[in-house]
């Protein structure tokens, strides 16, 4: 027998899981909140300009504070409720669902409170008719309906949760309510039917919350959206077997029932089967012989028959070779004939064309010999023409340009003659050099100076 119930832990290990994946997960960072009463109480910063600043409010919901000193401004989220006050003011200056406002920290306060749906999950330890231990798991999910009446009887002053004290207001009496309710029933009740249990916890915390038909003002400013039970299970773990004993024997039995009926059944029909096992392999013997023996017939009649076929096949195929070789041996000698045809006819045709390059080579040199005799004769006439225009021109020469030409030469004429050994001054000026004469007077004194010197031994 176990020890434990295993089905009721699984449950509420689930349960935590699910808390912890609901708890929220913020929380108020203490550097941000000195900050943030600074900013409240100091005025404007140090750089005198205006300034932004997004600050953790007493409330789990997000808000920003922007400007300075007494003219800030409270920027609510859209699904958030806000309440505005003012001291001096009987009534509250602005209430409603993400309404922003002026601030002034001297006189005004403000609470902004979450307006999404809440749930709660309940985990009630309830004692049945019985006096059995059950545990009913259930939630509930509800949500502000009239915030000016809700912030004025609940309490919403968690720093860090602002639902906590009312979800846990709801929690108590919904687990009351599911206490006294399972208290009327049976443990099979509660397992099998729990709409009485959710009606009744419905009709208590919708009282509670939303007040009833006759005096809704004495409701909580909150609404119900839903009630539902998880589960019921049994705390004690004998018991809880003990429960489904009945249950796991009946079904113990008829599947037991089911095991013989089907051995039985399986008995006959394994008999039958082998008896008609038999009687098939007998008839399956008897064909088979049969067929051996019309087998074998058929195969000496293939084999004569292939024999035959083969034979015949192979006088066809000797003859249709005899036939291909001499076809062959035709074509051969055909092919060698027009071989040496073309042969021929190609030598005959390499001759020509041998002989018609061999022509027009011989066309080509004497063309070429031609036209370099017609070049030389052209370059004898041009020399004779050129010597015949310098003639002319030299005969047409002034004494002025000879003397001009003679003047130029004599630098060239200069450095061809040989180094002297020794410096004679021949004294020239006695002719007239303004005239042809003249020069040539003076110049063939120096001259007969430069050959008396190259004469001297």
């Amino acid at each position: 027998m176990s020890s434990g119930n295993t089905y009721l832990e699984q449950v509420v290990a689930q349960q935590e899981r699910l808390e912890n994946d609901l708890r929220s997960k913020r929380s108020v960072a203490a550097p941000a909140a000195v900050a943030a009463q600074s900013a409240a109480a100091g005025g404007p910063s140090r750089g005198g300009g205006r300034q932004q600043t997004s600050q953790p409010t007493p409330n789990a919901v997000e808000v920003r504070v922007t400007g300075f000193g007494r003219w800030k401004t409270v920027i609510v989220p859209p699904n958030a409720f806000v309440v505005h006050t003012r001291r001096g003011r009987g009534e509250p200056l602005h209430v409603g669902l993400g309404v922003s406002f002026r601030y002034n920290p001297a006189t005004d306060s403000y609470l902004v409170v979450p307006g999404a749906m809440q749930t709660i999950l309940i985990n009630a330890f309830c004692i049945c008719r019985e006096l059995q231990g059950v545990l009913v798991q259930a939630y509930v999910q509800w949500i502000i309906e009239d915030f000016s009446t809700a912030y004025r009887k609940l309490d919403f002053g968690d720093a860090e949760d602002p639902m906590r004290l009312v979800n846990l207001q709801l929690k108590e009496q919904a687990e009351a309510a599911i206490k006294d309710k399972v208290a009327t029933l049976g443990v099979s009740d509660v397992l099998s039917d729990k709409q009485p249990i959710i009606e009744e916890l419905t009709a208590r915390l919708r009282a509670v919350a939303e007040g009833t038909s006759a005096d809704a003002s004495a409701g909580l400013g909150l609404r119900i959206v839903t009630v539902q039970i998880k589960e019921a299970v049994v705390s004690s773990a004998r018991l809880w077997e003990n429960l489904q004993k009945p249950y796991r024997s009946e079904q113990g039995r008829i599947a037991r029932l089911a095991e013989l009926a089907a051995d039985e059944a399986i008995g006959t029909r394994e008999l039958a089967a082998s008896r008609l096992r038999q009687t098939q392999q007998i008839e399956s013997d008897r064909e088979l012989a049969d067929l051996r023996a019309r087998n074998a017939a058929l195969q000496f009649d293939q084999e004569a028959g292939e024999r035959l076929r083969r034979s015949q096949r192979q006088e066809e195929d000797s003859r249709a070779l005899a036939d291909l070789q001499d076809a062959t041996t035709r074509h051969t000698t055909a092919l060698e004939r027009d071989r040496a045809d073309e042969e021929a006819e190609i030598g005959r045709l390499r001759i020509a064309r041998e002989a018609e390059l061999r022509r027009l080579t011989v066309d080509g040199e004497l063309a070429v010999e031609a036209l370099r005799a017609q070049a030389v004769h052209e370059q004898g006439l041009l020399e004779l023409e050129r010597t015949r225009l310098r003639a002319g021109i030299d005969n047409t020469q002034s004494p002025e340009s000879i003397q001009a030409r003679l003047i130029d030469a004599l630098p060239e004429i200069v450095s061809k003659l040989p180094k002297p050994a020794e410096l004679r001054a021949v004294t020239i000026g006695g002719n007239d050099t303004s005239t042809v004469g003249g020069l040539l007077a003076e110049l063939a004194g120096v001259v007969g100076a430069l050959q008396a010197t190259l004469r001297k031994p």
